[in-house]
């Protein structure tokens, strides 16, 4: 069983700095896409960065050259360093995991990546919580 757990949430101002962390174990293939979520009161939950195992990364606008998604195999962890925090960034931040790349077709054009909503596994989440 997969299991994903969390840490490194808090309490900063606006502009202030802070790094999550996401702990993996139980999950023994070599191919994964692993992102961040974000989850604000009164909205709906949100994709904020996604990373293959293959190291290739995508971001949501709104967290575009703010936020950097990285990982470390050895230690099993994926990490979310978000700078420049903004109120906005408020939620409950959590880490999910699923087995690779989906296929999105539109226009014609078909390309693969891991930004998609479903995936399957989720850890509890960790609150962050900016302040103006």
């Amino acid at each position: 069983q997969v299991q994903l757990v969390e840490s490194g949430g808090g309490s900063v101002q606006a502009g202030g700095s802070l790094r999550l962390s996401c702990t993996a174990s139980g999950y023994t293939g070599s191919t994964y896409c692993m992102a961040w979520f974000r989850q604000a009161p009164g909205k709906e939950r949100e994709g904020v960065a996604h990373i293959h195992s293959d190291g290739t990364t995508r971001y949501a606008d709104s967290v575009k050259g703010r936020f950097t998604i990285s990982k470390d195999n050895a230690k099993r962890t994926l990490y979310l360093q978000m700078n420049s925090l903004k109120p906005e960034d408020t939620g409950m931040c959590l880490c999910a995991a699923d087995l690779g790349k989906r296929t999105f077709c539109s226009g014609g054009h078909c390309s693969r990546s891991c930004a998609y909503d479903d995936y399957k596994y989720w850890g509890h989440g960790t609150q962050v919580t900016v302040s103006s």
